[in-house]
């Protein structure tokens, strides 16, 4: 559910963008802290490997397909919207990589929010799927951190540092 609103989300506000703000001036809001424009991003985040689009379609379809194996298992709902944030985020991206000029597989990614400044000077450009890639990152992470397992159980500190019987025994 969480993935395919994060998709929906995306693509509309990337539809959005490219009819509207590609033809006009930047959208200022929040007193210029965020402005919407339009950038188009060949390569990886911070336009890496700009060169090399084939490959992160390909990087892509397998984080998906591994994202979707461990949602299947997850009980804890934490861990269910932290995944399903990574996997909206990593296939709204894809969407566009597969489905958006200049070709199939070759597609740049539309992104459009721009922190403090409309050409995007301050801070890289980002879109929808990126916030929601980002967001469940990092909650996934604050779980690990804490303890909180997938299956809906939480590890105790005293528990990580008593060894199991069988790394007693290896």
């Amino acid at each position: 559910m969480i993935a395919a609103a994060v998709i929906a989300i995306d693509q509309i506000v990337k539809e959005w963008t490219t009819s509207t703000i590609a033809h006009g001036e930047p959208l200022k809001l929040f007193g210029g802290l965020i402005y919407v424009i339009y950038a188009r991003n060949s390569g990886a985040a911070f336009s890496m490997l700009e060169d090399h689009t084939w490959i992160f379609p390909i990087i892509a379809i397998g984080v998906v397909g591994w994202l979707i194996w461990m949602i299947k298992g997850t009980v804890s709902v934490a861990w269910a919207v932290a995944l399903g944030l990574v996997l909206g985020g990593a296939a709204g991206n894809l969407t566009d990589r597969i489905f958006r000029a200049p070709a199939p597989f070759h597609g740049h990614v539309v992104d459009m929010f721009s922190f403090l400044d409309d050409h995007a000077g301050h801070f890289p450009v980002f879109n929808i799927a990126d916030s929601a890639l980002t967001v469940g990152v990092v909650l996934a992470v604050l779980l690990e951190f804490t303890g909180r397992r997938r299956d809906g159980t939480r590890v105790s500190k005293e528990q990580e540092a008593t060894p199991t019987a069988k790394e007693e025994h290896a």
